[in-house]
């Protein structure tokens, strides 16, 4: 167990952010679901924008790497476009 001060607030501090990102990561990924299972290109055109922001901040804080944050925003657009 840890014996100093400074110590003890790093742990402290870690789980916090762990949580934050878990928390922001699992939100992005439910989006993500979700634009994928939407049939209307305006709602889902709408969608994309705020998913490849959250995409985009992930990858910003290193929760995700940066390619998959572009392939996955990638994957995204063709399935918009592919919508009618």
């Amino acid at each position: 167990m840890a014996n100093h001060k400074s110590a003890l607030k790093r742990i402290r501090a870690n789980e916090a952010k762990r949580l934050r990102n878990r928390y922001q990561h699992k939100t992005t990924r439910t989006i993500v679901r979700k634009l994928r299972g939407i049939t209307d290109k305006v709602a889902a055109t709408e969608l994309f924008k705020s998913a490849a922001s959250m995409l985009d901040k992930l990858a910003r804080k290193n929760v995700i790497h940066k390619n998959k944050a572009a392939n996955l925003k990638s994957g995204l657009a063709k399935h918009i476009n592919a919508l009618a």
